[in-house]
């Protein structure tokens, strides 16, 4: 076992501004989804200029905030959300979900598309294969905050959190992993060549929802919730369930339509 590292939560201040490690680790997975899209788009010729990029990137970034937040609230704090409805918008407490946040950038695209008249799943395919950068920046950020412990464990890597004497998996460490290496990879690889509309968002869905439910079995459930059903599932692992199936149909309509032209 090892000590986990005493990480000052704050990069940098300068007077009354102080800057956050959290903060930093989703300017930075913006910044490589930016350039991962940029890539590319000078790769594979693609009809993206940079401005239509710099539109995607803002609707997606707004979706990433509003959603991820609400999404938080109604998934992991509902009680609090109506005890104290204003807690919304506390964001400096903490509390962002990614199936909030992934909701929040379905919206965006679809608000971006309409607006360039661009294909949703056209953009959604495009943007997909450079998400989990960003995912895996957002969990390292995790690790830094002391956030998401993992469960009880007896490995020669288990982290000690502060206040705690057991060793734990570094569960957002085994995250930034799976969700943000392992899926990149297998998405970059399978969009270098055409794929069917729809396959590649289809992948995602599938890709992150299997990783997540797996990665949950060695995160400790949140204190405040504890598991949601039978005893050992995690509101992560049930709120992946719907992903993996829109995925599945996702990439079945793709290959069907793809057959038909």
């Amino acid at each position: 076992m090892w000590q986990y590292p005493q990480f000052d939560p704050v990069a940098i201040a300068i007077g009354p501004v102080a800057i956050h490690w959290y903060a930093i680790s989703y300017l930075l997975g913006i910044g490589l989804v930016w350039s991962a899209l940029t890539f590319r788009i000078r790769r594979q010729n693609l009809d993206w200029s940079d401005e239509a990029l710099s539109d995607l990137v803002f609707y997606a970034v707004l979706g990433v905030i509003v959603g991820g937040r609400v999404g938080y609230m109604l998934f992991y704090g509902f009680e609090n959300l109506v005890e104290n409805p204003l807690s919304l918008f506390k964001i400096w407490q903490g509390g962002m979900s990614f199936h909030g946040g992934m909701l929040g950038v379905i919206a965006g695209v679809y608000f971006f598309s309409r607006r360039r008249g661009r294909t949703f799943f056209g953009t959604m395919d495009f943007v997909a294969p450079a998400v989990p950068l960003a995912l895996g920046c957002g969990r390292i950020g995790n690790f830094i905050n002391a956030e998401l412990p993992g469960r009880v464990a007896e490995v020669p890597w288990a982290v000690v959190y502060p206040g705690d004497t057991a060793g734990r998996h570094p569960s957002s460490l085994y995250q930034a992993l799976l969700e943000g290496v392992v899926l990149f990879v297998v998405l970059w690889w399978y969009s270098a060549r055409p794929r069917p509309r729809m396959a590649v968002s289809g992948l995602f869905l599938i890709g992150y929802g299997v990783l997540r439910t797996v990665s949950e079995f060695f995160r400790a459930p949140d204190a405040h919730l504890g598991f949601v059903a039978f005893g050992s599932i995690t509101m992560g692992q049930m709120l992946s369930v719907p992903m993996i199936l829109v995925g599945i149909v996702l990439v079945f309509a793709g290959a069907k339509r793809k057959r038909m032209e």
